[in-house]
């Protein structure tokens, strides 16, 4: 079997359905080590494993550098997508522990990340990048951050530019018609962005999901967080919409990633790992495509009403 395709959006480049996303990459001290050998093998097993679309941030840790020391070499074989407005130069833990790192969308700011990721990731352009932490159009316009990011464009260090975008700016966002793709955070516990996503699909822009897999959910609920999601509504919404009842002998990760992929505006969905043996078993759930269709309405129906009781 093999990775199913589609094409993102208005870019006209066709991706994979299941993207890799690199911030299982970054390493300490937001996350656990990681050792060379471990990250070029699992770097080549995705592009090896016909994954061709890699998602990565400033944000990340040493993600940008492994991927410029370890596939470099093989650039042509995947759509490199980055974000900017970061802080630029080394990372380490942000100012508030728990809290995400600042933002900044300053010209100045947005130039100096992409030509840092450039350098990192040993490549002369990025396919994609976009716009971090859902800025809103005011912040994106006031010092010139989404103007530098179009000149950028212009001269060729950027392909297309996007959006990781989130409520409540989605909308305006997408009414900006500037944008070529969109990353919007997307799961069976997580449907609130539904509309959005398919706002933005119908205005012409490639989706991008992350959050598919819901980030280890639900098969380890204890260790693992959604985005935006506490831990016990996920698994409240689970055991109440009794998913359990209709996996049909697939795991529960199979499942909720094949439900995923069954939404009609996606082209994509990046799920991170920092294993090749994981990185297998999410090639073979998403080589199945999304779920069968009456499958897929009765979870939609389940979690429906599940939804409508909380």
């Amino acid at each position: 079997m093999t990775l199913p395709t589609t094409i993102l959006g208005r870019t006209g480049m066709a991706v994979t359905t299941l993207g890799y996303g690199a911030m299982e990459l970054r390493g300490a001290p937001r996350g656990p080590e990681v050792s060379d050998e471990r990250a070029s093998e699992v770097l080549n097993a995705v592009l090896d494993s016909g994954i061709n679309y890699i998602d990565t941030s400033p944000d990340y840790g040493n993600s940008e550098e492994l991927i410029g020391r370890f596939i470099a070499s093989r650039r042509s074989e995947y759509f490199l997508a980055s974000k900017c407005g970061c802080p630029v130069g080394e990372l380490g833990a942000p100012p508030v522990a728990g809290q995400p790192y600042p933002h900044v969308f300053t010209a100045e700011n947005v130039r100096a990340g992409v030509e840092q990721s450039l350098r990192r990731m040993n490549t002369d352009y990025l396919d994609l990048v976009q716009f971090h932490s859902s800025p809103s159009k005011a912040v994106l316009e006031a010092d010139g951050g989404l103007d530098e990011l179009l000149t950028l464009q212009r001269e060729g260090k950027v392909r297309f530019i996007g959006m990781s975008g989130t409520l409540p700016n989605l909308g305006e966002q997408i009414d900006m018609g500037v944008f070529d793709a969109f990353q919007i955070p997307y799961s069976l516990v997580q449907r609130d962005h539904a509309e959005a996503i398919a706002k933005a699909s119908a205005a012409g822009a490639g989706i991008v999901i992350r959050g598919g897999v819901a980030r280890g959910a639900p098969s380890d609920w204890e260790t693992r967080r959604n985005y935006m999601v506490p831990t016990e509504r996920m698994r409240g919404l689970w055991e109440e919409a009794k998913l359990d009842e209709i996996l049909d002998g697939m795991s529960r990760m199979e499942f909720t990633l094949r439900f995923t992929l069954s939404d009609p505006n996606l082209d994509t969905t990046i799920v991170g790992t920092g294993s090749a043996a994981h990185l297998r078993d999410n090639v073979a759930a998403a080589e199945k495509g999304p779920l069968p269709a009456d499958q897929y309405a009765e979870a939609c129906r389940r979690l429906d009403e599940a939804e409508s009781r909380a």
